[in-house]
């Protein structure tokens, strides 16, 4: 019976999504707009801040610590650098905002019936954008660093799809407990910045010769996309050579869908009388 109920949630949230698509859509594209409206530069600047992250991080790790030296490879450190921050600088936004999305586009939760499931779609759209384009950048990279046009490369869209769909509902779910409890927003936050340092975003878990860290790593779904990303610009080969990670996601997504729909089915009705 309660798979039923879970069952139901998810087709509700399905409908909800195909049915209101075009409107998320468009509220994706305007939450851009507005974001670099009143800006000479416009859009230049969602590119300014990456660009100046991964100049800082470059100089600090690749020159001031030498962790070029530790790769062990002769591709240019700067391609395995920026294939952790871009994927990062996604999931950053998601575990900052998009964990409260609910107060962020408030008018649609208590002046418009607008379906929940939805709302952390228009800001995932909206950086999902930036994304696109930041990976246009890895790949100008990833070429003039003299790598080839190949197969590894596929995952890159794949990686994305993954990261889109996983911190959406990631999104949905902390968004709701985000609502109904401050004290869960406040933790998310908290949790952001040690997230970065602990998910093999600037060192390689593969190599950290502690196997029960690693395998706890292999859990945490930000060390699987940026895994992912490395995969197609850096160490060209497959992500399912390395199954650890792989499995370690898949549970982790499953975990995170029946959590979100639980949560979803017991508090999406409260959310517009808390805010």
């Amino acid at each position: 019976m309660r798979e039923t109920r879970i069952v139901g949630t998810l087709s509700e949230i399905l409908k909800e999504q195909w049915q209101w698509r075009k409107q998320i859509l468009s509220l994706g594209l305007f939450d851009l707009k507005k974001t670099s409206a009143g800006a000479v530069l416009g859009p230049l600047w969602f590119f300014a801040k990456p660009a100046v992250y991964i100049l800082v991080f470059w100089f600090a790790l690749g020159v001031g610590l030498k962790s070029a030296d530790q790769t062990g490879s002769d591709v240019p450190y700067i391609l395995w650098l920026v294939g952790g921050l871009i994927p990062w600088f996604y999931m950053q936004d998601m575990l900052g905002t998009g964990i409260n999305v609910f107060s962020r586009y408030s008018y649609l939760v208590t002046k418009i019936k607008f379906p929940l499931a939805g709302i952390p779609t228009i800001y995932g759209i909206s950086n999902f954008i930036i994304q696109i384009g930041l990976v246009i950048a890895l790949l100008v990279i990833h070429f003039i660093c003299g790598q080839p046009l190949d197969l590894y490369l596929l995952q890159l869209p794949v990686a994305m799809v993954l990261m889109f769909v996983f911190f959406d509902m990631f999104s949905l779910m902390t968004s709701l407990l985000s609502a109904i409890s401050k004290d869960f927003m406040n933790l998310m936050k908290t949790l952001s910045t040690p997230l970065f340092w602990l998910s093999g975003i600037i060192f390689n878990v593969f190599n950290l010769g502690i196997p029960a860290i690693e395998l706890i790593l292999m859990f945490n779904p930000i060390t699987f996309i940026v895994t992912m990303y490395r995969c197609a610009v850096y160490d060209k080969m497959w992500i399912w050579e390395k199954p650890e990670a792989v499995v370690g996601f898949i549970i982790v997504f499953a975990i995170t869908l029946m959590a979100t729909l639980v949560i979803y089915r017991r508090t999406h009705e409260e959310v517009a009388d808390v805010l």
